[in-house]
């Protein structure tokens, strides 16, 4: 028997992460520094840690309701209220789920009917549209331009909605550029989407990583909250990304349906992180707060950097990524990430992986040190440099 012959055509058409080929290279060199990953070098805030041991002690290993403990899903509507003035009600519009992906996941399988499009602004996290493909759907890339400062366009959006459009990505603070969208560009799209029957998905994983005020989430623009599903998680904020922990806040009625995928696909979130993460909620956003300042600092530095280094580079607002334009060096995206790495043991991320509205770009992390980022650019300026 040949196996491959069995595997379903929508498995088989998937193609890997553009990220992970270069790192999957990177990882049998010597001296190589990573600017890819998308992970805060920061450890886990130690009262998280200590509140996940004690309950470990204790012997607090059951399950959990599928929805997730109701103390967290209560710490989870406390924090939605206090942050972006949305009310949920822990009992019937918030899951806790295995890590935002899970959540994205649940929100497209719920809604999407075969053939039904999904709109995806891009440059973006490379996930969307395979889930979007793996649910039978279509996904529907939108171009964003880095002279709109990689945000999507009223104008954009109304142009790509056809009459089997169904739901709209929205991943703001964006991966890889940085970008977010304030509350005017927010009011704009919204003034698209009322027009039609249009569900969102608001990414808003990175929501606390926002370095020019608060980020707006598009459910608190006056009649978005109904038709929104809001997936954000403890990864990024609380540099939890190996307890895989997310959570979804949402209307009553469209929850009922992803929490019963979330049923049979998973049954609940690990019951370890989600202690933790009412400790995090309640007591440790300080913690936040001093790693988001630490963020800002490399934020401003590698931006600098780049532009001297005469690599046009966008400044983000958010997350923490910078998205520096490589078509002044004549190579594409992914042969200058294959030269630099080879070349100067560098490792970034090629814009195209995220969108080929991404091509001529490459994504460079500042989740690590300063010193880390300092000796990293000294090496694409050799780099650089050599090709003149």
């Amino acid at each position: 028997m040949n196996i491959e012959n069995l595997i379903s055509d929508r498995a088989a058409s998937l193609k890997p992460s553009g990220i992970r080929r270069f790192f999957d290279i990177a990882s049998e060199m010597d001296n190589v520094i990573s600017l890819g990953v998308g992970e805060p070098d920061f450890k886990t805030p130690y009262a998280v840690r200590r509140a996940a041991m004690d309950t470990l002690q204790r012997g607090k290993t059951a399950y959990s309701a599928n929805a997730g403990l109701m103390q967290l899903r209560k710490s989870i509507s406390a924090y939605m209220d206090r942050s972006f003035s949305l009310e949920y009600d822990p009992q019937s519009e918030v899951i806790v789920t295995v890590g935002g992906s899970e959540g994205i996941d649940l929100c497209v399988r719920a809604f999407i009917n075969p053939g039904d499009e999904v709109l995806i602004p891009e440059p973006s996290f490379v996930a969307y549209a395979p889930m979007v493909t793996l649910a039978c759907g279509v996904p529907v890339p939108l171009e964003t331009l880095a002279e709109d400062e990689f945000r999507l366009t009223p104008e954009r959006l109304e142009a790509a909605i056809t009459p089997k459009t169904k739901l709209l990505v929205l991943p703001y603070p964006n991966n890889p550029t940085g970008a977010v969208m304030r509350r005017e560009h927010l009011e704009a799209i919204a003034d698209v989407l009322k027009k039609h029957d249009i569900v969102v998905l608001s990414d808003e994983i990175y929501a606390e990583l926002t370095y020019n005020g608060r980020h707006i989430s598009i459910a608190e623009i006056d009649g978005m909250k109904e038709r929104t599903v809001i997936v954000n998680g403890f990864s990024k904020s609380f540099a939890m990304t190996g307890w895989r922990l997310g959570f979804l806040c949402g209307p009553a009625a469209a929850m009922r349906q992803m929490l019963k995928i979330h049923q049979y696909a998973l049954m609940c979130a690990p019951t370890t992180a989600q202690y933790a993460a009412i400790e995090a909620l309640d007591n440790c956003e300080e913690n936040i707060a001093q790693m988001r300042d630490e963020y800002n600092l490399r934020r401003r530095f590698i931006v600098d950097a780049f532009n001297r280094l005469g690599l046009d580079t966008f400044e983000p607002e958010g997350a923490f990524y910078v998205f520096p334009c490589i078509k002044s060096t004549g190579l594409s995206s992914e042969e200058f990430c294959e030269q630099l790495l080879y070349s100067k043991r560098v490792a970034v991320v090629p814009g195209n992986a995220f969108g080929q509205s991404g091509e001529g770009f490459v994504r460079v992390s500042y989740s690590y040190s300063v010193n880390h980022l300092t000796e990293a650019v000294r090496r694409i300026g050799e780099f650089l440099a050599e090709r003149k």
